[in-house]
């Protein structure tokens, strides 16, 4: 899933998601502890879709049942271990001796403390890789479209799946990689309008108040900064900082969107690949896993050291953060997302190794267009399926119905299916904290596909460099259903993961603004208290290690 930062806002006319009220955007987002902990609320005291976290745990205690701890891996771009707000919560390999170069516990990967990464080797890490159209275009392109007309011709009528799949990639590839040049340049002349914007604050604090005193500038660049400085007074990012800290945060965000971007050269360059020089694995091979090496963070870790904390992240110092699993889990970091397109090969492999480590639940915030090896990806689905472990996936970030833009990895194999080919996989959709535009109008959504609503949108948590901020995404939504999912198993290890999946869909909030209760299954926000009590009314039988099998298992048998 690719980062959603908060300068994507420049992309769309200047349009941003982070839209609040006078009052809120009037706060210093990081003294607003209501904002930085909105999405733990309970909405029926709050009338804030929140996901009711401490009402959860009070209640699971309040039955006298007692917490076992539960592994979450995190397949992600990498996660910074000794951040100071997850370092008590990272999950470690007892089996295993630190560094020690040997593989102690037999399971083909060498000193694993922490977990494992898949897009490394003996040569150094990967940090940009291409886009798997890029990767569909250059395979494919000299078979379909070659020098010899009579033989592609010939080809495509062979292979008619893989011909289908290169001219979907062919025509995303056209577009987005012109997009990705556009979005460049616009951060980059974004970085040269910050003076403007400086000069227009005249020294006073970026409020809505003080930004609409400005009188209209009669210079094009002046006007154009104006209009940056208006979205960006309603932002957490910016909200509230004096004209030299506004400064310092935008010339950081603007640093962090070109260095974003500006890969996208490699990203979209068809002559472009550095699996073989530094992972050093037969890729073509989809039976190999015993590849990559121990390094958890890699070079860009914002993303999944983000999504870490949202899962278990624990407060500290004067940071107040907290992640919904917090009290219960044990975040595994399984390194599977580089900046650029996750490969079915990395995903199918860090699925079954964090299921053979113990990990009961996998947060899986990415997603691409096309998958070539989706087989493999999907024989993994099947494997933790068989394993008892819940899969929870992103829905995507492209304000698409998902039905008609399939974003692999899939639980449906075919579109026109009724139901998914596994039951344990779990589909997040992103909500915000604004009532009147519940959904997030960045995220994905289909009433069949998509399974639920979580909280995306101006989520605080851990990000590297022991620090913290704001992101937006179906990629913030996922590990708050992950971690929700993580108490229910906690406190009912024999959850199976087509319960949780119930229990959280039956249970959630319900919304009809905007025609929200359609776009997904559930038709509302997940709510843990409810999703525990519905657990434990329906599959609990009094024993801690025990559940009840569902109401509909006991049909189907009948």
């Amino acid at each position: 899933m690719k980062k959603i930062v908060l300068a994507a806002v420049f992309l769309a006319g200047f349009s941003s998601t982070y839209a609040q009220d006078a009052k809120a955007a009037a706060l210093d987002p990081k003294e607003d502890k209501d904002l930085m902990t909105w999405y733990h609320k309970d909405f029926a005291t709050s009338k804030i879709y929140g996901v009711n976290t401490a009402n959860a745990y009070q209640y699971l205690e309040s039955k006298g049942l007692k917490p076992k701890t539960v592994v979450v891996g995190v397949l992600d771009s990498g996660v910074q271990v000794d951040h100071p707000g997850l370092v008590k919560n990272m999950w470690s390999n007892s089996n295993e001796v630190p560094g020690n170069g040997k593989d102690d516990d037999g399971n083909g990967y060498i000193d694993d403390i922490h977990g494992w990464n898949f897009i490394g080797g003996k040569n150094g890490d990967i940090d940009v890789d291409n886009m798997e159209v890029t990767r569909v275009v250059a395979k494919y392109k000299p078979i379909f479209e070659g020098d010899d007309s009579t033989k592609n011709k010939a080809n495509q009528a062979k292979m008619p799946e893989e011909f289908a799949m290169y001219m979907k990639s062919k025509e995303i590839y056209s577009k987005k990689s012109v997009e990705a040049k556009q979005g460049f340049q616009t951060y980059t002349m974004i970085t040269e309008l910050i003076p403007n914007m400086v000069k227009l604050l005249g020294g006073k604090s970026v409020t809505p108040e003080n930004i609409a005193a400005i009188k209209t500038p009669t210079d094009q660049k002046d006007a154009i900064a104006l209009n940056i400085l208006t979205q960006v007074s309603r932002s957490p990012e910016f909200a509230g900082k004096s004209s030299s800290d506004f400064e310092k945060a935008m010339r950081a965000q603007m640093k962090e969107a070109i260095d974003e971007t500006g890969p996208s050269s490699k990203q979209y360059d068809i002559t472009y690949d550095p699996r073989k020089e530094i992972v050093g694995d037969n890729y073509d091979d989809y039976s190999e896993k015993n590849y990559g090496n121990n390094h958890y963070e890699g070079p860009d870790a914002m993303h999944g050291t983000h999504v870490a904390g949202i899962i278990a992240g624990a407060p500290q110092g004067k940071e107040i953060q907290y992640g919904v699993a917090s009290k219960v889990a044990k975040i595994m970091s399984v390194r599977t997302v580089p900046n650029g397109d996750e490969r079915d090969k990395d995903v199918a492999n860090a699925i079954k190794y964090a299921v053979d480590n113990g990990a009961k639940v996998l947060n899986m915030s990415f997603g691409k267009p096309v998958s070539p090896g989706k087989n493999v990806v999907w024989d993994a689905f099947k494997y933790a399926e068989d394993k008892g472990v819940l899969l929870v996936k992103a829905a995507g970030n492209e304000n698409e119905d998902v039905a008609e833009h399939l974003a692999y990895p899939t639980n449906f194999k075919n579109i026109s299916d009724a139901a998914p080919f596994v039951n344990n996989v779990l589909v997040v959709g992103a909500s915000t904290n604004k009532n009147d535009a519940l959904r997030a109008g960045f995220s994905n959504y289909n009433k069949k596909m998509v399974n639920v609503f979580a909280p995306g949108d101006q989520i605080y948590s851990t990000v590297p460099k022991n620090e913290y901020r704001y992101l937006q995404g179906t990629s913030m939504a996922s590990p708050v259903v992950a971690g929700a999912a993580a108490i229910l198993l906690a406190y009912m290890p024999n959850l199976k993961p087509a319960q949780i999946i119930e229990a959280l869909v039956k249970t959630s909030n319900a919304s009809t603004e905007n025609e929200f209760g359609e776009k997904s299954q559930a038709g509302g926000v997940i709510d843990v208290r409810k999703a525990a009590e519905y657990a434990f009314t329906n599959f609990y039988d009094g024993k801690t290690t025990k559940v009840k099998k569902s109401a509909k298992t006991k049909k189907a048998k009948k």
